[in-house]
C-alpha cells in the first residue's frame, strides 16, 4: 500500500498536468513543433481541470487551465504604463529612412550604430508584466500613457507564456508585443460564422481589437488569437542590444517573428524592406511595413524620444494599397476647431482589407491640383494601409460635361462665412457657436481619453445641443440644475438622468494633463498635455508664458506654441477655463510629498490578489505618495503584505516569514478610504 495519500497523489499529477501542458504549448507556438495531436491535448487539458476543480486548494495563477477563460467582466479598468507605449513615426520612401539614418547619428556625435529590422506585423499592441517570473497582468496599448486592463482576455492565448522559462527570472520586467490572427485562421473563423448565420469580420486586425474588447474572456479563448513578443524591459538594466532582447525573449518562451535582421548600415535597411515589400503576400498574417530600431539600449536612451513618439525607432511603410471607383460627391465636413475638411463619397470598394465609401481630400488645393471632379473615376489607396485616400483621377475616364469643385464661402453646418488664414491650406468657419463644431468639441472633450464622461456619445450630444441643453463644454457640469427638464426627453428615465450627472461629476477627478487634453487646442494632443503639465504645473502659469518661452520646453515646437498663445488669447476660451475652474475641475498638477508620520513612511510593501476599491496601479500610487516602497517579491525585509482577492503565493510566503498581512479592509482604513 503507497504512503503518498489522495491529495499528494493528486497534486502530483496536477504539477505533471501543468508541466506537460505548458511544454507542449512553446512546442506548438513558440517552436512550430507539436508531438501530439489536438484531441490527445484536449484530454490532458480535459483530466487538469477536473482535478483542479476537485483540489481547488492547489489551484495557482499560471495554470494552463486559466486559458480557458472565467466569468465575464462589466468593465476594463485602467492601468498606467511605467513606461509610455508611443507611437511610431512612419516614413514611406527610402530618401525619408536615409534622412532618419541621418539624424541618429547626428543625435549620436557621429557615434557608430546599429540597426535591427522586424517585419511590422498589422495586429494590436498590448503590455505584459511579469513578477517572479508569473504573468500578473496585461493591458491595451490605450492612448500611450495608460491603456485597458484585459488580462483574463490575453491568459486566454497560448502563444503567451503565463510563466517564464527562465531558472532565475527577475522580481519584475515587462513585455510587449502584437496580437493578430493569421489569415488562415481569419478565414476559417469567417466561414464558421457564415456556417452560423453570424455577421462575417472585414479584416484579421479589427476582428482581433474587436476580440480583445470583448468583455466575456471564454468567448475570446474561442477565437484564434496569436501574440509576437517584440520588446523587453527590465528595470535598471540599461546595458545590451535590442538584438540580445529578442533573443532573450525566445529563451524565455515567447513567440519573436524570425524575420529579423541585424544591419550595420542604412542600405542594409532598405534591402531589408524591399525584400519583404515583395514577398508581403507570401506570409500568413498581414504586414504594413518593416520596424527600424537602433540596436543599441544605451543610445536608445540617449535618442530619447519627442511628444509622441521615439527618436531611435521608426516605422518604414509598404507602399499602400490601391483600387478604382467612381467619385459620387464632395461633402464638407466640420471640426471640432472649426476645420472646413472636404470628404469623397464613394461607390463602396474594398481596399486593403476593408470596404471603403469615403476618403479624405484633404483640403480644396488638393483637389485642385488633381483636378477632381464629382462623377470621375479615382484610385483610392489606404495612406500606411489605414486612411483612404483619393490619390489620383483617371482622366481618360471622365465623363464630358464635368464641373470643377469650387469651395463655398458659407458653413455648411451653421451658414457663417468660413475663412482661409494666410499661409494655410484649411479653411474655418469663423462661428465659435456653429452646431457642429459645439458638438464636435463636446464630444472630444467627453472622449474616453480626455475626461471619460460615459454615456456621452455622438447621438446624446447631438441630442443636448440641438434642444439647446448645451452651447459649450463647461455646460455639462449645469445640466445636474435641469434634472427634471431632461427627464422628459424622448428615450430618457429618471436612472439614465442620474447615471450621465454622476458620470460627469466623477469627471471632475481627472489629472491636470487629462482637462489639457480634452480642451481641444489646436495640435495638443495627449503625449503633448503631458508633456506641458510635466513643466508648467498650473493652468494659470501656461496662460502667461508667451510663444518663445512655450519653445523653450523640449518636443513643443513653433506651430504648438503659436496654437496655446492663440487659444489662450481669446477670451471667450478663457471664460470656458474660469467655469471649468469653478465646477471643480482639476487645473493644476498634484504634488504629492511623502507623509513621514504615515504607516507606510519607509516601509516596503508587497500587493497581491485583486483590490475591489482600486486597482494595483491606485494603491501602488497611494503606498509611495504616503512614503512607502512598493516591490514585487515578498522577502525578509518586507513589512506589509497587502492582500486582495486569490492572492496566490505571496501571501503564504509571508506566512512562512511572519510578515504582518493587511487584507484589503484595513488597508482602506490604513490610508484613511
Amino acid at each position: 500500500m503507497s504512503s503518498r495519500g489522495p491529495k499528494t497523489s493528486a497534486k502530483a499529477r496536477i504539477d505533471e498536468l501543468r508541466r506537460l501542458l505548458s511544454d507542449h504549448d512553446y512546442r506548438y507556438y513558440v517552436l512550430t513543433e507539436p508531438i501530439i495531436t489536438d484531441e490527445a491535448y484536449d484530454r490532458l487539458m480535459k483530466e487538469l481541470i477536473e482535478l483542479e476543480h476537485e483540489h481547488p486548494e492547489l489551484w495557482i495563477s499560471d495554470s494552463p487551465t486559466q486559458r480557458v477563460g472565467g466569468m465575464p467582466t462589466k468593465e476594463f479598468p485602467s492601468v498606467k504604463h511605467r513606461v509610455p507605449m508611443l507611437s511610431l513615426a512612419n516614413t514611406y520612401n527610402e530618401d525619408e529612412v536615409l534622412e532618419f539614418d541621418k539624424r541618429v547619428r547626428t543625435l549620436l556625435k557621429g557615434a557608430s550604430c546599429a540597426y535591427v529590422c522586424e517585419l511590422k506585423i498589422d495586429g494590436v499592441a498590448v503590455s505584459l508584466i511579469y513578477r517572479d517570473g508569473i504573468f500578473v497582468r496585461g493591458a491595451t496599448r490605450g492612448d500611450g500613457f495608460q491603456g485597458d486592463d484585459i488580462t483574463a482576455n490575453l491568459k486566454t492565448i497560448r502563444s503567451i507564456p503565463l510563466k517564464l522559462r527562465t531558472a532565475h527570472p527577475p522580481e519584475e520586467c515587462e513585455v510587449r508585443g502584437e496580437v493578430y490572427m493569421k489569415l488562415s485562421d481569419f478565414e476559417a473563423l469567417n466561414q464558421e460564422r457564415d456556417r452560423s448565420g453570424e455577421r462575417l469580420f472585414v479584416n484579421p486586425r479589427n476582428s482581433t481589437a474587436g476580440t480583445l474588447k470583448l468583455q466575456d474572456s471564454k468567448e475570446v479563448a474561442r477565437r484564434p488569437l496569436q501574440f509576437s513578443a517584440y520588446f523587453y524591459r527590465q528595470e535598471g538594466a540599461h546595458d545590451g542590444s535590442h538584438f540580445d532582447n529578442l533573443k532573450l525573449l525566445r529563451r524565455s518562451g515567447f513567440p519573436v517573428n524570425e524575420q529579423v535582421a541585424l544591419c550595420r548600415s542604412v542600405g542594409e535597411v532598405i534591402a531589408f524592406w524591399k525584400k519583404w515589400e515583395e514577398q508581403r503576400d507570401k506570409i500568413d498574417f498581414d504586414i504594413d511595413g518593416i520596424v527600424v530600431k537602433v540596436d543599441s539600449i544605451r543610445q536608445q536612451e540617449a535618442l530619447g524620444a519627442i511628444a509622441k513618439s521615439p527618436r531611435w525607432a521608426i516605422a518604414f511603410k509598404f507602399a499602400a494599397r490601391k483600387q478604382v471607383t467612381i467619385l459620387r460627391n464632395i461633402v464638407l465636413q466640420v471640426g471640432r476647431v472649426g476645420t472646413i475638411t472636404p470628404v469623397a463619397e464613394l461607390e463602396p470598394v474594398f481596399v486593403g482589407g476593408t470596404t471603403v465609401a469615403r476618403a479624405t481630400l484633404h483640403n480644396v488645393d488638393y483637389i485642385e491640383s488633381l483636378d477632381i471632379r464629382v462623377g470621375d473615376t479615382v484610385e483610392v489607396e489606404k495612406g500606411g494601409d489605414v486612411i483612404p485616400k483619393v490619390t489620383r483621377v483617371l482622366l481618360e475616364k471622365r465623363p464630358r460635361g464635368l464641373k470643377p469643385f469650387r469651395m463655398p464661402m458659407q458653413c455648411p453646418a451653421c451658414g457663417s462665412k468660413i475663412y482661409r488664414p494666410e499661409e494655410e491650406a484649411n479653411f474655418y468657419c469663423e462661428n465659435i457657436e456653429c452646431p457642429a463644431q459645439i458638438k464636435a468639441r463636446i464630444e472630444h472633450f467627453a472622449h474616453r481619453g480626455a475626461m471619460d464622461i460615459e454615456g456621452l456619445g455622438e447621438a446624446v450630444v447631438d441630442q443636448l445641443v440641438d434642444l439647446g441643453f448645451l452651447r459649450t463644454y463647461a455646460d455639462l457640469y449645469d445640466l445636474h440644475e435641469r434634472k427634471e427638464d431632461l427627464t422628459k426627453l424622448d428615450g430618457w428615465g429618471k436612472k439614465s438622468v442620474e447615471n450621465l450627472i454622476e458620470a460627469i461629476s466623477e469627471s471632475r477627478k481627472r489629472p491636470y494633463h487629462r482637462v489639457l487634453f480634452a480642451l481641444g487646442i489646436r495640435h495638443v494632443g495627449a503625449g503633448v498635455a503631458q508633456l506641458l503639465c510635466a513643466h508648467i504645473p498650473s493652468i494659470e502659469q501656461l496662460i502667461a508664458k508667451t510663444e518663445d518661452e512655450l519653445e523653450t520646453i523640449p518636443g513643443i515646437g513653433r506651430r504648438i506654441a503659436e496654437s496655446l498663445v492663440r487659444y489662450f488669447g481669446d477670451a471667450h476660451n478663457r471664460n470656458l477655463v474660469r467655469r471649468l475652474e469653478e465646477a471643480g475641475i482639476q487645473f493644476r498638477t498634484v504634488q504629492t510629498q511623502p507623509q513621514s508620520d504615515s504607516v507606510f513612511a519607509g516601509k516596503t510593501v508587497v500587493l497581491t490578489g485583486t483590490l475591489s476599491a482600486m486597482t494595483r496601479e491606485e494603491a501602488k500610487e497611494k503606498i509611495e505618495s504616503l512614503g512607502g516602497k512598493v516591490v514585487g517579491s515578498v522577502s525578509k525585509n518586507t513589512d506589509f503584505v497587502i492582500t486582495g482577492e486569490s492572492p496566490g503565493s505571496k501571501q503564504q510566503r509571508a506566512r512562512a516569514l511572519g510578515i504582518r498581512i493587511v487584507e484589503e479592509e484595513e488597508f482602506l482604513n490604513m490610508i484613511g478610504q
